[in-house]
């Protein structure tokens, strides 16, 4: 693990033009213009929470980021959770006001990026799984944020976001960024270290002065346990069915307001003359009056941490401050490992270094033939194959995690350097198979390096490749 002093800026901060690995969650209408400049003036990246909104408040918003702050920002929008022809009059508008970048979430629409990415815009996706950063990274996107379940507000995937990330940062070439109940320097500095490019924060920035949620919201935060947190489909109006998401409890969440999908339809309160019905996707902002307690209290699993409501700078630079400091510890932790004889360390070095070198070649190897695979699958008419694909990706991704955590076992990183393009195959499904008797070889070889439980797991997972393959 290599020793840390400060957070310097990754290849993520460089695509996106912020200087601190610090990146504000799109939350829909918690993260407006304040807030946005806020992080952005800070040094990190702040998006504006754009979903369903009106063209004329998205252009109020973008202006009003630009009046506090001359440092780049973006938008964040939801196809899946936008008509059609909002969503189109969105991306344009995007385009047209010189936004650099977008932030998509849910279903990959793969119009939404191909038009973004065209008009020179970077695309950040957030995905719920490995298999969805594959087809983000295929369609086009410039990054993805791994978001684990741990996260407020709506939930796409159900794993932690410690073996997402792996998984992710296994299977794509494009820089990661970790999204999921961090709210201090230990959380961002534990994801920078496993290999994530930047920490995406959402409750955190929620409790501060200037975001746009209603200060009942805020006091709930800073009063409630991760221990209430719960996901729940109750909050649905708004939003594609089956969209869970994570929040505090509340008269909704214990049934004292009936059934979510058979009720009547219930104005609970409004926002300048729109109403705001009982079950929405709406969260209690400043501009709402009503019964506030009863919507949607987004909360992530960070909020153990979250003691006080602070200017978004302070929380920042206490973050910043804590994730430096869990990194030096980090990276001096691994000293004790070496012999107090000179040059202990480097003879240590020196001997790891051809398991790291065929860790890393396996897993270059394993990430081009797990994209070809997804390419395979997204091609094919034969349904047939497609649930053979299917049935290979879901262990093929978890390879190529596992992968990713013995490199780290090691003080290792996955070597970007290293990473090769999925090349388009004239036969691809034959083409794959005939490269799996090389790469099985390659598994007996590092698992016959490898020691303890990173050996088992190597030839469990050879096993499981084997089961799924017949």
């Amino acid at each position: 693990m290599p020793e840390f002093h400060s957070l310097a800026p990754t290849p993520l901060c460089h695509l996106l033009g912020c200087r601190h690995p610090l990146i504000l969650a799109g939350m829909g209408g918690v993260a407006r213009a304040e807030l946005a400049a806020a992080v952005s003036g800070f040094g990190g990246f702040g998006f504006l929470g754009m979903v369903r909104e009106p063209l004329a408040l998205i252009e109020r918003e973008v202006a009003q980021v630009r009046r506090l702050t001359d440092q780049p920002f973006g938008v964040n929008l939801i196809p899946a959770g936008t008509a059609r022809a909002l969503l189109r009059s969105q991306v344009d508008l995007s385009i047209a006001l010189g936004v650099t970048a977008v932030e998509l979430f849910w279903d990959v629409d793969e119009w939404a990026i191909d038009r973004l990415r065209g008009a020179g815009i970077t695309v950040v996706h957030q995905v719920g799984s490995a298999r969805d950063a594959l087809h983000a990274q295929a369609a086009g996107a410039h990054a993805v944020i791994a978001q684990g379940v741990e996260a407020g507000g709506h939930v796409w995937g159900r794993q932690p976001l410690v073996s997402l990330l792996d998984e992710v940062l296994g299977c794509v070439s494009i820089p990661v960024a970790a999204a999921g109940g961090l709210a201090d320097g230990h959380d961002v500095g534990r994801v920078l270290a496993q290999g994530a490019q930047a920490a995406v924060l959402g409750t955190a920035l929620m409790a501060t002065t200037e975001s746009f949620a209603h200060g009942v919201h805020k006091e709930r935060l800073v009063s409630g346990k991760a221990s209430d947190t719960l996901l729940t489909e109750d909050f649905h109006i708004n939003w594609p069915p089956h969209a869970a998401v994570r929040v505090l409890p509340n008269a909704v969440t214990r049934g004292e307001r009936g059934d979510p999908f058979t009720s009547a339809p219930q104005v609970i309160g409004e926002e300048e003359g729109r109403p705001i019905y009982l079950f929405s996707t709406d969260s209690p902002l400043r501009s709402m009056t009503g019964a506030l307690e009863t919507m949607a209290l987004y909360a992530g699993k960070g909020i153990d941490r979250i003691t006080a409501i602070v200017p978004a700078a302070e929380r920042l630079q206490g973050i910043l401050e804590g994730a430096a400091a869990h990194l030096r510890l980090v990276g001096d932790a691994a000293q004790p490992l070496a012999s107090p004889v000179c040059y202990a360390a480097e003879v240590q070095h020196r001997e790891r270094a051809p398991v790291v070198a065929a860790l890393q070649a396996l897993l270059a190897d394993e990430r081009a033939w797990v994209q070809q695979l997804f390419a395979c699958r997204a091609q094919t008419p034969d349904a047939a194959l497609r649930q053979r694909c299917g049935a290979l990706l879901q262990v093929q991704t978890k390879a190529c995690g596992l992968l990713v955590r013995c490199l780290r076992g090691l003080d290792a990183q996955p070597d970007p350097a290293q990473s090769r393009p999925a090349t388009e195959l004239q036969v691809p499904w034959q083409a794959l198979m005939d490269l799996r008797p090389g790469l099985m070889q390659q598994w007996r070889v590092v698992a016959s390096q490898l020691d303890g439980s990173d050996a088992l797991a190597c030839t469990e997972m050879m096993r499981l490749h084997e089961a799924a393959m017949a």
